[in-house]
């Protein structure tokens, strides 16, 4: 997945009337939802910083699972 799709430009943040805020929710609506999630899944990238094309790994070491009888 190639991040040049989507770019953050942080100068741009502004504060938005209510107007211009339901004019942002009905452009998503209108997406795929795989459009949506890869714009998800980049502005999640850029919060935790990481490489798109190499995410960190799972911590195994942090779950456990249990069977249960029943």
């Amino acid at each position: 997945m190639e991040n040049k799709k989507y770019r953050l430009d942080r100068t741009q943040f502004k504060m938005q009337s209510f107007q211009e805020a339901d004019m942002q929710q009905e452009y998503w609506k209108k997406q795929s939802s795989v459009e949506r999630l890869q714009a998800a899944y980049y502005l999640i990238s850029v919060a935790f910083n990481f490489n798109l094309n190499n995410p960190p790994r799972l911590d195994r070491t942090a779950f456990s699972m249990k069977k249960h009888s029943f």
